[in-house]
């Protein structure tokens, strides 16, 4: 009898492990749980900015879903997103001075759970996050005089929606790369900064400035470990514990141009860009050129797209490349998709000026 119960014990212990692992991780609810979001960015004095939401399988696209879900709009260029769990974070700056914010959105419902604003946050640029606890913000800050003397790094809390530090980063903090408990941060070209700063999120101190021959626009970690990063037309490749440049190649020789939109393909091993000019009109053309990260030297003579775009990003789970484009500042914009051949995809009607791509 003591072992038929002993036996009894152990199979109920058993249905009721198995019960409760089942009953610990149900899926979450939501229209926005799996799909593609882009960041459109608006017109700036308009304050339109919007994140359009489509799944991978379809080829049209839901616009202004934080405006659809909460009946109102986010009021300002959308700046950026990102997502950490159940918690989405929405970079928004307006035109009028004081008017900045975070918003927080359910990153499955996209309903808003609250903000942050001026004067933690003053004309954000990108965001990052960094684990599952903080999140970085490259801000302007208030550049009432445009010399580009008062940016930050705003460092969030995301457990308390707060900003916890500020890391002060003059000449126009923008780009923002995080990888391995390093946060690459470079500079915008009329900032000023020739420098690549390197800090440590454990610590949220600088550890490294290394100054570079242009603007800096880091990239990211290669699959060979290697520290890779724009600087003004060169493509910088470095030893990512020492900093030091293994590799500096030029991208052209036409100074007139400027390279921009870097990504690494899914598997790490090319990096797409887009080689622009601005004409008399300041009517924007170029090309769009990848290289492999073991390329001795860029080829800017074949584009592996003969276009330009306002917005570039490869999709890690499929592969494809992501590219918007703005027919103007008036109109709604377009997102395309290619392979990595640069074979067209489909084209999808998305919302003002699209710039930026976000995966989940």
């Amino acid at each position: 009898m003591k072992k038929q119960l002993a036996r009894l014990s152990a199979a109920f212990l058993f249905s009721l492990v198995i019960w409760s692992c089942n009953q610990s991780d149900p899926d979450p609810k939501g229209d926005y749980i799996r799909g593609v979001f882009v960041i459109n960015e608006g017109n700036f004095s308009q304050n339109n900015g919007t994140i359009s939401f489509l799944t991978r399988e379809q080829n049209t696209a839901e616009a202004d879903i934080f405006t659809k879900v909460n009946g109102t709009g986010l009021k300002g260029g959308v700046q950026g997103y990102a997502v950490s769990g159940d918690l989405g974070l929405i970079l928004v700056d307006n035109s009028a001075a004081g008017l900045d914010k975070i918003e927080f959105v359910d990153a499955n419902t996209f309903t808003s759970t609250g903000s942050i604003g001026s004067p933690d946050i003053e004309n954000p640029r990108e965001i990052v996050v960094a684990g599952a606890g903080k999140a970085y913000v490259s801000c302007w800050g208030t550049n009432a005089d445009y010399t580009y003397k008062t940016g930050y790094i705003a460092v969030i809390d995301l457990s308390t929606k707060k900003v916890i530090k500020k890391i002060d980063i003059a000449s126009g903090p923008e780009n923002l790369v995080y990888s391995n408990g390093k946060l690459y941060v470079g500079t915008v070209s009329y900032g000023g900064g020739k420098s690549l700063t390197v800090i440590n999120t454990s610590t949220d101190v600088v550890d490294k400035t290394v100054a570079l021959d242009g603007a800096v626009t880091p990239i990211g970690i290669d699959a060979n470990g290697k520290l890779w990063t724009g600087a003004g037309l060169k493509a910088v490749r470095m030893n990512a514990e020492t900093y030091a440049v293994e590799a500096s190649m030029p991208i052209g020789t036409d100074a007139s141009k400027s390279a921009g939109n870097f990504v690494f393909s899914g598997d790490l091993k090319t990096i797409f860009f887009i080689l622009s000019y601005s004409d008399v009109n300041y009517v924007t053309h170029g090309e769009t050129y990848n290289f492999a990260v073991t390329d001795a030297q860029i080829n800017v003579t074949t584009p592996v797209i003969k276009r330009v775009f306002s917005g570039l990003a490869v999709d890690p789970s499929q592969g494809l490349i992501y590219a918007g484009v703005t027919p103007s500042y008036a109109q709604a914009g377009y997102a395309l998709r290619y392979r990595a051949d640069g074979t067209l995809v489909d084209s999808i009607k998305v919302g003002v000026a699209p710039t930026g791509f976000v995966f989940k």
